[in-house]
């Protein structure tokens, strides 16, 4: 705090942060602590690019807040056959993408096309279900068709990467599509972006086909939007302490007891979905090849330690994967979960012949314990990072950390160059974050693990296309046994979704779906 504080007497000195100036009431600046490495919804993976995404751009259905129920979206109804290989989708008449043409059935269709086509190369394709075709019947029409069942598609085409984009738009641009523009038709309009420094959002004017739990329909009550970049979490702080930001979800543990005691700041919090940090382990590469070596760095962690001295009890910690309130979670996995016990670690090491050398990291046949950890450069996993780092050098592992801005994290997590790598991500059910990392598909990324397993690609597909429920769990529980009991990551905490945001907006309710907590922003505004 007393960093806060310093920087708090440094801004009534007169130094300002780099921040827009609020020269309108509607006009709302957003910070964030990351960017994207681009904004093509096929492509990007980061929740920063979500944010912006379902501002910018509208999906065939959408989700409520609470994560429960599905709605319309620029589909105002929807069929889906008894087989549950078609879904049919009726299409808003009126929409407009933000260079007024005017929305059709064929753009949905040539849209979620190119999402599955394996030129885009898509990561997060197999979201769309195992696609036979998708095609428009009619102008407000699209036949949705799949080679087998996917009890979750629905809630896959409510995520950013089924955002429907504009084929002219995408084909003039090219390389640069994501980029340089992005023309969608979503309720606020992409105007301009700087790389790791700030991005604008212009009121879409046309908009009302909002969803139907939004009090607003369209157009936004806002009439610009400009996410900014502050890496430094006490810098955050002070801009959302001294006005000089409206809203952020960024915001550190160690300053919420001060923003919930502002009298100009309301926090809101949201447990609807699940968020979970942890480090992953590449099981092919010889420094954490060994399930011995795996189990003991994870033994090595501790995470309550980690949830109560990093964030200040704001957080749960996590000893497995995914939350255990999550559907179709494995219940006989939570008396083999593995805790913090650095005694055992080392004791496991030493029977498994992984001897100390002179400066007290382990080796065995030539190798080193030294994994190299790719994260991503800021605050938030400097901490984590050194965090981990620490409790490893504690049982003879030297971890060696790599930081990197995220414009090009994600590109470095696509290869093979490093040994762990730490992450998080969203996920409402076991099916969600199970198919998305561990499918041998999508080696080298995001399955960036190198888990290789026809036993798991085939359970995986037994409960992607499952008609009933106790199917679809226990091929999902079989799974989760499996890489728990191999240990491919350390999972270290699952987070709550936290939104600090100036009094002199409306009262803000948090949106779940992967993570954006502002979602459209159709509600956001500046009270009277």
């Amino acid at each position: 705090m007393t960093r806060t504080r310093q920087l708090l007497a440094t801004l009534a000195a007169g130094t300002a942060l780099v921040l827009p100036a609020l020269a309108a009431a509607q006009d709302l600046t957003i910070v964030r602590e990351v960017d994207s490495n681009n904004y093509d919804p096929h492509i990007a993976v980061a929740r920063a690019a979500a944010e912006v995404l379902f501002m910018a751009g509208d999906t065939l259905v959408t989700i409520t807040p609470d994560m429960q129920d599905i709605a319309p979206g620029l589909a105002h109804s929807w069929e889906v056959s008894d087989d549950g290989l078609v879904y049919t989708f009726h299409i808003r008449e009126g929409v407009q993408f933000c260079d007024g043409k005017p929305l059709t059935a064929e753009d949905v269709a040539w849209s979620l096309s190119r999402w599955v086509d394996p030129e885009t190369a898509s990561s997060n394709a197999w979201r769309a279900g195992d696609v036979a075709s998708i095609e428009a019947v009619d102008t407000y029409t699209v036949e949705y068709r799949l080679e087998a069942p996917f009890s979750e598609l629905l809630y896959q085409l409510t995520q950013h990467f089924a955002t429907i984009i504009d084929r002219d738009n995408v084909e003039a641009l090219g390389e640069d599509f994501g980029i340089n523009g992005f023309n969608g038709t979503g309720p606020f309009c992409f105007e301009s972006w700087a790389p790791r420094d700030r991005l604008v959002l212009t009121r879409h004017e046309a908009y009302d086909w909002g969803p139907p739990f939004y009090e607003n329909q369209g157009p936004a009550h806002l009439e610009r939007i400009t996410w900014v970049i502050v890496p430094e979490e006490n810098t955050r702080t002070v801009a959302l302490l001294t006005g000089q930001s409206d809203i952020s979800q960024y915001v550190p543990a160690i300053a919420l007891g001060q923003l919930r005691d502002a009298p100009n700041v309301e926090v809101q919090r949201s447990d609807e979905a699940f968020w979970t940090y942890f480090m992953g382990m590449k099981i092919d590469k010889p420094t954490v090849s060994d399930t011995v070596v795996r189990r003991a760095m994870n033994l090595a962690v501790d995470q309550e330690a980690l949830a109560e001295d990093i964030y200040f009890g704001e957080v749960e910690p996590a000893y497995s994967y995914i939350s255990q309130a999550t559907l179709d979670w494995n219940p006989g996995l939570d008396d083999t979960l593995l805790r913090h016990d650095p005694e055992a670690a080392n004791r496991m090491l030493d029977e498994a012949g992984w001897e100390r050398g002179v400066d007290g990291i382990r080796a065995r046949d030539g190798v080193r314990l030294a994994p190299v950890a790719y994260v991503f450069a800021g605050s938030t996993w400097q901490r984590l990072s050194e965090f981990v780092q620490a409790a490893l050098l504690e049982i003879g592992v030297d971890m060696q950390i790599e930081a990197y801005d995220a414009t090009v994290a994600w590109g470095r997590l696509a290869t093979q160059e490093f040994d762990m790598f730490g992450l998080s991500y969203p996920y409402i059910s076991a099916g969600d974050a199970l198919n998305l990392y561990f499918p041998s598909r999508n080696i080298p990324s995001p399955n960036r693990m190198n888990w290789n397993d026809p036993e798991t690609d085939r359970l995986l597909q037994v409960g992607k296309t499952a008609l009933d429920d106790d199917t679809r769990s226990a091929a999902y529980g079989e799974v989760l046994a499996q890489i728990h009991d191999t240990a491919v990551w350390i999972p270290l905490f699952h987070e709550p979704m936290f939104i600090a945001h100036s009094s002199a907006l409306a009262p803000v309710v948090p949106h779940n779906m992967y993570g954006s907590g502002l979602y459209k922003g159709l509600d956001l505004r500046f009270l009277d």
